[in-house]
């Protein structure tokens, strides 16, 4: 045992100091909060036990002592309410027996110990109460100052936007009263800050806008809404308008309910005016100002989607491209605008769309349930309006216009399809002769369709090799023997079967394939008559193959032919070419020097359809030409036994196309002999040969080839 010396001669035992340290921690602990740890609690307390102890058994007063022990419990944030009762109670319970051996001839100085440890306690509990209060105070009056001057700087900077702002802002109350408003808001609409604050915000609504502004501005006041933002028109006080951009926030009271409305507004006027000249400009030509495709689209789609029945008259001008050429683009301009005047003044009276293409196209959509009848009565309305003589200047023009005709209700309910059928018509208007108009078929479209499909199918064809020779014989009328063929193309088309020429020659003139798809019908003839002359040369047979009018002017005609021959082997005797009437007798210059070098090859040269044009008699002896065929029309007018004036004068033409042929000493075919009585007729009129449904129809070249077998 350690010991401390004092006066009464006792000691303080170390050991039980530090178990009297370690009772008192754990009960302060027990009792409350400490804001230390365990170790550093108990070796703060072993120190004020050992104080204590010191000063019970020191000559010194204890009191003071007791009082410094029991402000440090309060300095060390040991305050719960029971850790005083349990030191106190303990400094006479257990601190004598555990530390100092006994608490005789103690008492007083215990209980005055006691006294001065509650005394210290509560003394520095009050300061330190006292103390936070003080902070409290101070802290809450700094606060408040705080927050009134944050409340004046806050409205000081308010203030400052408000009057400063470039845009106009407005205080108004949920009637609607206006409260303030800033000079820029004011100077907007043309009234002074003292006028408006004696207006109510609903006498500014522009009329077109304010039944429903003023129930949004109600939904807002509400509390529906916390802000609003819309672009919408004021009245100024000049009776003017202005267009904005309004942006409007609820301010609320602190239970949440309405107070007053703040509105910003900014004056768009200039901007709304540029994005409305910038709409008009994406809808409209710019030269005439009328509606463009696009608007006159979306016009049409939203008539088709609303079901009703739409009428379209489509109008091109007829030969406004030599106007524009010969007279210059600046008058052809000014013709536009006349025209586009025009047709929109002729319609105006029914509302109907005028609306131009592009060019020198424009449509006139016709709404409303109007039929057909209607849209003719458009038509010739927008006809007449063109065709008015029209003055530029010191220019009179006269144009004339072609219009396209089309009713929804026969085409469909699809816009492109309503256009593509107007195209279609206003072609065929200016086919039938310009200044007219024509009304949509569907039958003649499928029709043009099917013929658009077959010139589309042309050169695939022959690429495909698709295209086959018919051969109809022509025979001697004197014994019947068979002298010739003609060759004659067929399009065995995968999809519509077996084609006749009269379906596509035409339009391979048209296409200029005709040159290509003659020299295929040239080299394939000369290939199935040299079979037939290796296999029956006795019979000498001829093929005879038509030369086309352009196919006859290509100045490879004759290497063509030459060619076809030399690659077949076939004697250019046996080959015959029939070139039309109109183009044998219109050679001149270097088409009959060809027509002579294709006769020095040893071909011979026939004239089809010979009598239907105009003869030159005195030029045709000059022709290299070995044969005539007399034009299918004189042959059918022979009709047999009894036959009536126009057989008789039939058969005197024929009569005299034979003898005139003979004088020229030239052979005759007579084409379509259909029966024996015109075999007959013919062979009195010494006719050479002939051909029709009689001798045999055209046939593949191994029907030939049996013929000439003897089958």
């Amino acid at each position: 045992m350690s010991a401390v010396g004092a006066p009464s001669g006792r000691a303080v035992d170390r050991a039980g100091a530090q178990r009297y340290a370690a009772e008192w921690a754990q009960a302060v602990r027990r009792l409350g909060f400490v804001p230390m740890s365990a170790v550093d609690t108990e070796r703060l307390l072993l120190a004020y036990t050992l104080r204590l102890a010191d000063a019970l058994l020191a000559a010194e007063a204890v009191t003071p002592v007791a009082a410094e022990v029991g402000q440090a419990l309060v300095e060390a944030h040991l305050t719960e309410p029971g850790v005083i009762e349990w030191s106190v109670r303990s400094l006479a319970d257990r601190l004598p027996q555990q530390v100092l051996g006994g608490a005789a001839g103690l008492d007083d100085r215990i209980a005055a110990m006691q006294g001065g440890l509650a005394a210290g306690f509560a003394r520095a509990l009050r300061d330190r109460t006292l103390s936070q209060q003080e902070r409290i105070a101070r802290s809450a009056w700094q606060a408040r100052d705080s927050v009134e001057q944050a409340l004046r700087d806050s409205e000081a900077r308010f203030r400052a936007v408000f009057r400063g702002a470039a845009i106009g802002i407005g205080i108004a109350d949920v009637d609607g009263k206006i409260i303030d408003v800033n000079q820029p808001f004011a100077d907007m609409l043309g009234y002074s800050i003292e006028e408006l604050r004696q207006l109510n915000v609903a006498a500014l609504f522009h009329h077109d806008d304010a039944p429903g502004m003023w129930e949004l501005y109600r939904e807002l006041v509400e509390g529906k809404h916390d802000s609003v933002r819309v672009e919408k028109r004021y009245h100024r006080k000049d009776g003017s308008s202005v267009w904005t951009d309004l942006a409007v926030s609820l301010i609320r009271h602190d239970d949440g309910r309405p107070r007053f409305t703040v509105a910003v507004v900014e004056d768009i006027t200039q901007r709304y005016e540029l994005q409305r000249r910038l709409r008009f400009q994406a809808l409209h030509d710019p030269l005439t100002e009328l509606p463009n495709r696009t608007l006159f689209f979306d016009t049409l789609g939203r008539l088709l989607d609303g079901a009703g029945r739409v009428g379209v008259c489509f109008l091109d001008l007829d030969g406004f491209k030599a106007i524009n050429d010969s007279l210059g683009h600046d008058l052809g301009d000014r013709l536009l605008v006349t025209i586009a005047r025009r047709l929109a003044g002729c319609v105006a009276e029914h509302g109907y769309l005028v609306a131009r293409m592009g060019g020198d196209e424009f449509v006139i959509l016709v709404d409303g349930d109007a039929g057909v009848d209607d849209m003719i009565a458009v038509a010739d309305l927008a006809l007449a309006a063109v065709s008015a003589p029209v003055f530029i200047g010191e220019q009179q023009l006269m144009v004339s216009a072609s219009v396209g005709i089309v009713d929804s209700g026969i085409v469909g309910t699809s816009a492109s399809e309503l256009m593509k059928a107007a195209d279609t018509t206003l072609y065929w208007a200016k086919a039938e002769g310009r200044g007219r108009w024509a009304v949509y078929d569907p039958e003649r479209s499928a029709r043009d369709i099917a013929r658009s499909a077959l010139v589309a199918g042309l050169p695939v064809a022959l690429e495909r090799d698709e295209f086959v020779l018919h051969y109809q014989p022509i025979v001697s009328l004197l014994d019947g023997r068979m002298l010739a063929v003609e060759a004659l193309v067929r399009w065995q088309h995968p999809e519509l079967g077996l084609i006749g020429p009269d379906r596509f020659i035409g339009l391979a003139e048209e296409t200029g394939l005709i040159v290509r798809l003659g020299e295929w019908v040239l080299r394939r003839a000369c290939q199935d008559a040299q079979r037939w002359h290796v296999e029956f040369p006795e019979s000498r047979l001829v093929v005879s193959v038509n030369l086309a009018a352009r196919q006859a002017d290509t100045p490879v005609i004759v290497d063509t032919v030459a060619d076809a021959l030399a690659s077949s082997g076939l004697p250019a005797g046996l080959l015959q070419l029939e070139l039309t009437e109109s183009a044998v007798m219109g050679s001149a210059g270097e088409p009959l020097r060809t027509l002579y070098r294709l006769a020095a090859l040893g071909v011979r040269l026939a004239v089809d359809d010979f009598g239907t044009g105009y003869s030159n008699l005195a030029y045709l002896r000059r022709l290299p030409i070995t044969c005539l065929k007399l034009a299918a029309p004189f042959v059918e007018g022979i009709r047999g036994d009894e036959p009536d004036a126009a057989d008789h004068r039939d058969e005197r033409i024929v009569d005299a196309l034979v003898r005139l042929a003979h004088a020229l000493e030239l052979w005759v075919t007579a084409e379509a002999v259909e029966t024996e009585a015109q075999a007959e007729r013919l062979r009195a009129l010494r006719c050479d040969s002939a051909q029709g449904r009689l001798f045999g129809p055209p046939e593949p070249a191994e029907a030939i080839r049996t013929r000439l077998d003897g089958g």
